[in-house]
């Protein structure tokens, strides 16, 4: 039953759509951009994701507890898909450089070469799947409201491990 009270947090009708909306299309959308990435390079999407953060850091380098934090992924997954991409040769583990207390991971060549070949896929993709079915307001509109969002749960949890 429900009261005056807590009538007010009830999703409207049009609210409740665009929430379903949302779920269903990110989840289909992130599927997608998934089995591109496996069907066409024999990369997950976390592998990939990974790969970008490795390419984008000085000398294609992170520490892993920094990688996981980039990602919003606990460590021990960021660990489990490193172990798996460094038998692959697409990435090597190493003692931290600077300090020598924590470790490093760092893309390899063979990796940023995958890479270069994936960026494509999935940038096609994102391109088919979401940016072109948007205006440039709603995809602009779309950016602003996760940053919201993340700015709003990260804030939330600062100083806590919450993953």
């Amino acid at each position: 039953m429900t009261t005056e009270t807590d009538a007010g947090i009830w999703l409207d009708t049009e609210q409740q759509h665009s929430w379903r909306a949302y779920l269903v299309g990110t989840t289909l959308l992130m599927d997608r951009l998934d089995r591109d990435l496996r069907e066409q390079h024999d990369l997950s999407m976390p592998e990939y994701e990974i790969m970008v953060r490795l390419s984008e850091s000085p000398d294609r380098t992170m520490r892993m507890a920094a990688l996981a934090d980039s990602l919003s992924h606990s460590r021990s997954r960021v660990t489990h898909t490193v172990s798996r991409m460094e038998r692959s040769g697409l990435v090597d583990r190493r003692a931290c450089v600077s300090d020598g207390r924590g470790v490093e991971a760092q893309l390899t060549e063979k990796g940023f070469s995958v890479l270069e070949e994936a960026a494509h896929t999935h940038v096609r993709g994102v391109r088919d799947y979401l940016v072109e079915l948007s205006s440039e307001d709603d995809f602009r509109a779309v950016g602003r409201v996760f940053d919201a969002v993340s700015d709003r749960l990260l804030a939330g949890n600062e100083g806590l491990d919450i993953r």
